[in-house]
């Protein structure tokens, strides 16, 4: 586990080692997704998840899972670089088009989603569900956001080999519940 109280020092530190991870797990996805503990879950109908960027671990099994139960799907979309992040109602099945980050996202005629799960990507995380993610902060500021209106359950998804001994946590960071791994489910509250 890597430790420093510097979070861009730890970005630094957590994209090289995520490659390595990455290359040296490619089941890691799949591994992940198996373990998901449905029965240990809350009750959702609508989740959302990620396209994954880079070395992030790709959720679209774990997602492909919770649609097997019969739970809605939805993507992040950025309608601009100003506005706050919206969730998006998506079939797995449907194209993705770049939004306003380049990053792709479900059309914007899509339906607005309101999920009460959401996988959220993680460069590195702490087992009391500090989490730590690019340095922008849109996922806080959205997860924040949800949370004020509704209970929202949000379940970091990373490779084991991600986690730290502690994140620096500061007032806007929105803590995970709980994270799946390759090797397990950690349960935070």
């Amino acid at each position: 586990m890597i430790a420093t109280s510097d979070k861009t020092v730890l970005r630094a530190r957590l994209r090289g080692l995520r490659r390595r991870l990455a290359a040296e797990t490619p089941d890691g996805a799949e591994r992940a997704a198996a373990l998901a503990p449905l029965d240990r879950l809350p009750s959702f109908q609508v989740f959302s998840g990620y396209v994954a960027q880079g070395s992030e671990i790709d959720p679209r099994p774990l997602m492909a899972r919770f649609a097997e139960i019969g739970a809605q799907s939805a993507l992040p979309f950025a309608a601009s670089r100003e506005a706050a992040l919206e969730f998006r109602a998506w079939d797995l099945r449907e194209p993705l088009a770049p939004d306003a980050f380049g990053i792709p996202a479900p059309a914007p005629a899509a339906e607005f989603a309101t999920p009460d799960l959401v996988i959220a990507p993680v460069l590195a995380f702490d087992r009391r569900g500090g989490r730590l993610g690019q340095g922008a902060g849109p996922y806080d500021r959205i997860l924040a956001q949800l949370r004020s209106a509704t209970p929202v359950f949000v379940l970091g998804l990373a490779y084991a080999g991600q986690e730290v001994d502690a994140i620096p946590m500061e007032p806007h960071d929105q803590p995970l519940d709980a994270i799946l791994t390759e090797t397990g489910y950690i349960e935070i509250r």
